[in-house]
C-alpha cells in the first residue's frame, strides 16, 4: 500500500481551524476547506512509488524518490490496481473521490444531476460548444454525483423539501409582507406544485426587491431566533442572495458525530457549517440555486429538482461482526465505512477485491507497516493484503463489485 500526499482546497466558505486541528498543524489563517483523497484530475492524490515499480515492491513509507500522482499509477496498470471486476463495472479510473471537508460558512444551495441528465446535458453542451470551463457551463462531465456526509463534529446542513405546509409556518412568522404571496402558493397547491412555483418565483424576481425581502427576511430571522436562527446566520454570509428565502423551503438538519446523511439526484442540499468526512462519485456536476455568485441555470435546475417533501434520513453505521460499521447507500461507485479500534484489539483484515482508501480520523492506527495519524491516508490495491491494528479510528472508502 501507499501513503498519501494530499491537497488542500482553500475555498473561501472553509473553516481556517478544522483542519489544522485535525491534522495538529498550525493554521495559516486562510479557510481550508477540502482535503481531496483519490484520482480527480483537479488535485489528485499523490504517492512515493517509481514509475515501473510493481504494487507488491517498494510500496509503503520510504519506498523512495519517485513521486507520482495516483491518477498516473492507476492509468498505468487499472486492472492491477482497481481490480478487474470494478473496471468492467465502472471503467479504467476511481469511481469515488474522498474527502475531508470543513464548513466555515455555508456552501451553496445546489442539486445533482442522476446519470441519464448528465449524460444527455453533457452531451448537449458539447453540440453547442461550450467550453468545459466557462463560468455558464453546467455540466463538466457525463456522470451523476451522489454524495455522503459523515459528521466528525455535530455539523449542520439542509436536506431536501419540507412539507410546504412547515415551510409556509415558517416563512409567515417572520411577518414580512413581500413574503405573503410566497405563503399563499405554499398553502393553496398540490405540494409538487407549491414547491416549483415558490422557488421558481424566489429565483426569477427582481433582484432589488429579492435583495430587500432578504434583508427584512433576516432581521426578523435574527430577532425570532430558535427555528429562524439558522437563516439569519445564513443571510450574515450572503446578504441579498435569493437563496436565503429558498433555504427555508428545506430541512434543517443537524448531524451529531458519527451520523451521516446521503444526497441523491435531484435533493436540493447544502452544508452550513462542521467538519465531515465526504464521499462522492467521481463527479464535478453541480447545479446552484442559490447561495453562490456564480452562476444560476434556472431552467435547467428546475429540470433536475425533485420536488418532493421528503424526510431527511439521518445514516448510523450498521454493525459487522467484523467490527466494520458500514453506512448504507443506493449507489456502487463507493462505499463508506468505520472501524473504531480499541485498545488491546487484534489485527483486522481489510482485504478487498477493488482497490481502497483508508483515513485516519484519530489514534494513530497501524495499516500494514505504516502508522497514520489524523488526516492522513493510504491507498491500496485491489487484493492487496492488509491488516489494521493499534487504536483509533478508520475510515475505509472502496466500491461494491
Amino acid at each position: 500500500m501507499d501513503r498519501l500526499s494530499n491537497t488542500v482546497r482553500p475555498y473561501a466558505w472553509g473553516s481556517t481551524t478544522a483542519i489544522p486541528e485535525l491534522l495538529g498543524t498550525a493554521p495559516t489563517g486562510e479557510p481550508q476547506a477540502e482535503m481531496w483523497m483519490g484520482a480527480h484530475p483537479g488535485a489528485p492524490s499523490r504517492l512515493d512509488r517509481p514509475a515501473g515499480t510493481d504494487v507488491t515492491e517498494g510500496a509503503g513509507a520510504g519506498a523512495g524518490a519517485g513521486e507520482r500522482s495516483l491518477t498516473d499509477v492507476i492509468a498505468a496498470d487499472p486492472e492491477r490496481e482497481l481490480g478487474a471486476a470494478a473496471v468492467r463495472a465502472f471503467g479504467p479510473r476511481l469511481p469515488f473521490l474522498l474527502k475531508l471537508l470543513a464548513a466555515g460558512a455555508p456552501l451553496s444551495l445546489q442539486v445533482h444531476p442522476d446519470l441519464a441528465q448528465a449524460q444527455q446535458g453533457y452531451a448537449d453542451e458539447e453540440a453547442r460548444g461550450i467550453p468545459v470551463d466557462a463560468p455558464h457551463r453546467t455540466y463538466k462531465d457525463a456522470n451523476h454525483k451522489p454524495e455522503l456526509i459523515c459528521a466528525l463534529t455535530p455539523f449542520d446542513g439542509l436536506c431536501g423539501f419540507r412539507r410546504p405546509a412547515e415551510a409556509a409556518d415558517l416563512i409567515a412568522a417572520l411577518g414580512v409582507d413581500s413574503l405573503k404571496p410566497f405563503v399563499d402558493l405554499l398553502r393553496a397547491h398540490p405540494e409538487d406544485e407549491a414547491l416549483r412555483e415558490v422557488l421558481t418565483a424566489v429565483l426569477t424576481a427582481d433582484p432589488d426587491e429579492m435583495a430587500h425581502t432578504v434583508a427584512e427576511a433576516a432581521e426578523a430571522a435574527a430577532r425570532l431566533g430558535g427555528a429562524h436562527a439558522p437563516y439569519a446566520q445564513i443571510a450574515h454570509h450572503y446578504p441579498g442572495d435569493p437563496g436565503v428565502i429558498a433555504a427555508m423551503l428545506l430541512n434543517y438538519v443537524q448531524l451529531q458525530p458519527g451520523e451521516a446523511m446521503f444526497l441523491g439526484a435531484g435533493v436540493p442540499h447544502a452544508y452550513l457549517g462542521g467538519l465531515g468526512v465526504e464521499i462522492m462519485a467521481n463527479s464535478d456536476n453541480v447545479l446552484r440555486c442559490g447561495l453562490t455568485p456564480k452562476h444560476v441555470d434556472v431552467p435547467e435546475l428546475l429540470r433536475i429538482v425533485r420536488f418532493e417533501a421528503t424526510e431527511p434520513g439521518i445514516l448510523r453505521p450498521e454493525a459487522a461482526p467484523s467490527g466494520e460499521e458500514v453506512y448504507e447507500t443506493p449507489v456502487d461507485e463507493f462505499r463508506l465505512s468505520r472501524y473504531v479500534l480499541p485498545s488491546g484489539g487484534g489485527p483486522v483484515g481489510l482485504t478487498a477485491p477493488a482497490a481502497q482508501i483508508l483515513l485516519c480520523t484519530a489514534g494513530a492506527p497501524q495499516a500494514g507497516e505504516i502508522t497514520l495519524a489524523p488526516g492522513e491516508s493510504v491507498f491500496v490495491p485491489a487484493d492487496e493484503a492488509v491488516e489494521v491494528a493499534g487504536t483509533g479510528t478508520l475510515f475505509r472508502a472502496t466500491v461494491v463489485v
